[in-house]
């Protein structure tokens, strides 16, 4: 890895403005104010281009996985390209005729042999599909992109991990992975698509191609926007470029990114790609409150984001180890058939786990309608607004818990591009929606228990779909371990201001929890693991009471690589210090300065 040098960037930004102020002495005044113009508004310019095309370009990743994700169950007969939903604009999808499922399409009856067949087969080819372009064409779009991202914002250098080739693969490949039915979400790689589309267009103005620290300026900005889209939250998402991938986040930066994630919230707002106005597919509103005797189960909810998210970083980190020493980088089309096959044969038997998880948290999190309308004999989606389905509905969404658990630790991490911010909500909504259905049951069975005693009469007092919100902010914070952002993002999503502390008791309880089982969020455990060089802030680390000479090598000590060493000289160096992880690279040995590590 290269390593940017502030110091000397920082002389040639200096002396790139001293330049374009010495032309106010010469004849050309007017050109060169014009010109002094122009400068200061490219860095808006550049901004205000990259959350457009940011937002157009999640707007198109939204549409064709939501076809991809229900090519797997059917065909509409009035034009391949239509989706379920665009299919059944003007009617009940139960009863649309112009939907075919599967065996209504090919064999013009009803087989459930069939139906489980072609969604699994589909579903493998478009995850071996994605496997192989990525293998064949960008590499580095696989997997999530936030630790690279962190490293460098951190101030080093990936070649090509942020060019136009691998955001072009990013995007095929995503959609065809969420699309796929693996346990991954499309959330975290929308932030490395974002940097990727913030870099394309900076590289294209002198002012960003020849500076690193404006080029950090437009990825951290990028980066806000990419979480702005994913999550339909601006504000999240500048908090989160700020809490957890910046380590550099003046107040400029602050302004552009907040700019950039308004134009990138803007433009995806304006493409509409569900038809519904919401930016997302799981957003939600709530209209009733909460009680104080239900601080307890949102303390259990916080429990279990904790439990999980250091559970869950536990175990990947051992599945990306054994993934790191026994799968070879040949093998990823297999791989990812393989985890594609075993996912969706198993997810089909389960209506919760069937759905794609961005349709499921948009069922999870939905309240069920008013009483005079449970009526209806679906009870809702999956049966969960029937109270006679009460059993069944606790028992399907704690399979779904554990299915969804298992494929997520499983499949993050494969070569292909992946996410973990919204599997791990799905996760956390089905465990929450599991137990609201459970406490709404006991009231219901109970109702003159104590404990329900500031539930009004006649009147629904325990709402599941806020369970379910909880537990998806609770998991995700389990996961990430990101607090502020994450708190703010399920506002943003839902608008439920009076759930405010709710919410920050469950990710508070979620941190400390997870901090307790495992320190740090997975993309840091992920970067330790991959090797990646990045400059953490441990506050334990610091020795304040220690001089440098106590910690620093003698000077005749330094082994360092100059530019234009022999391979025998390098053999031998190699050969003779053992003990060193790394080098120093210097312009030579008389000057020593660093050019790279």
């Amino acid at each position: 890895f290269a390593t940017v040098d502030w110091i000397d960037d920082a002389a040639k930004e200096r002396r790139r403005l001293q330049g374009l102020w010495g032309h106010l002495g010469t004849r050309q005044v007017s050109l060169s104010w014009v010109y002094l113009a122009y400068d200061a508004a490219v860095s808006w310019i550049v901004v205000l281009l990259a959350g457009v095309l940011i937002g157009v370009n999640t707007a198109m990743i939204s549409i064709v996985t939501e076809w991809l994700s229900d090519a797997k169950q059917g065909v509409c007969s009035r034009g391949w390209w239509l989706n379920q939903k665009f299919c059944c604009w003007e009617e009940a999808d139960e009863a649309c005729a112009a939907w075919l499922t599967w065996d209504q399409a090919l064999v013009g009856g009803s087989s459930g042999f069939i139906r489980w067949l072609a969604f699994v087969t589909t579903g493998t080819a478009m995850a071996a599909t994605c496997a192989f372009l990525v293998r064949g064409y960008a590499p580095l779009a696989a997997g999530s992109g936030l630790g690279e991202i962190k490293a460098i914002l951190g101030g080093f250098v990936i070649r090509g991990f942020m060019g136009g080739w691998t955001l072009v693969m990013k995007s095929v490949g995503l959609a065809l992975a969420v699309g796929s039915g693996l346990s991954v979400g499309k959330e975290g790689p929308a932030v490395h698509m974002g940097c990727c589309i913030g870099n394309v267009v900076a590289r294209n103005f002198s002012k960003y191609r020849r500076s690193a620290a404006r080029q950090r300026e437009v990825i951290s900005a990028a980066a806000a926007a990419g979480v702005a889209v994913a999550f339909g939250a601006p504000i999240g998402g500048v908090l989160f470029s700020l809490e957890d991938l910046s380590s550099h986040f003046p107040r400029k930066t602050l302004w552009r990114s907040f700019l950039c994630a308004l134009i990138a919230t803007v433009s995806l707002q304006a493409m509409n790609p569900f038809r519904t106005g919401k930016l997302v597919m799981f957003q939600a509103t709530y209209d009733r409150d909460w009680h104080f005797f239900e601080t307890g189960f949102f303390v259990l909810l916080g429990v279990f984001g904790g439990v999980f998210g250091g559970i869950c970083i536990r175990l990947h980190l051992r599945v990306a180890a054994w993934r790191r020493r026994y799968v070879r980088p040949s093998d990823a089309v297999t791989e990812a058939a393989i985890l594609a096959l075993g996912t969706t044969a198993i997810t089909y038997a389960n209506v919760y786990t069937r759905a794609d998880m961005g349709e499921l948290l948009a069922y999870l999190l939905q309240e069920c309608p008013s009483a005079t309308a449970l009526q209806q004999p679906s009870g809702g989606w999956g049966g969960m607004c029937d109270p006679a389905n009460s059993g069944r509905v606790i028992i399907g969404l704690l399979a779904a818990t554990v299915i969804r658990a298992i494929g997520t630790i499983v499949a993050y991490g494969c070569r292909v591009p992946c996410g973990i911010f919204v599997p791990s909500m799905a996760i956390g909504a089905s465990f929450g929606r599991m137990l609201g259905t459970l406490a709404q049951h006991l009231h219901r069975t109970y109702p003159k228990w104590a404990l329900f005693a500031q539930c009004a009469p006649d009147t629904p007092c325990i709402t599941p779909a806020t369970y379910a919100f909880l537990g998806a902010a609770a998991a995700m914070c389990g996961v990430t371990k990101v607090t502020v952002a994450v708190v703010v993002i399920m506002y943003e999503l839902t608008g439920a201001l009076n759930f405010i502390v709710p919410t920050m008791i469950v990710v508070m309880v979620a941190r400390v929890i997870g901090d307790a089982i495992v320190e740090g969020g997975i993309s840091e455990q992920l970067i330790l693991l991959n090797g990646l060089p990045f400059l953490g802030e441990d506050e334990d680390e610091c020795l304040l009471d220690t001089v440098a000479a106590a910690i620093m090598r003698p000077a005749e000590e330094l082994v360092v690589v100059p530019i234009g060493i022999s391979l025998y000289r390098l053999q031998r160096l190699l050969e003779n210090s053992s003990g060193f992880q790394g080098f120093p690279v210097v312009d030579s040995e008389s000057d020593m300065r660093l050019v790279g590590y």
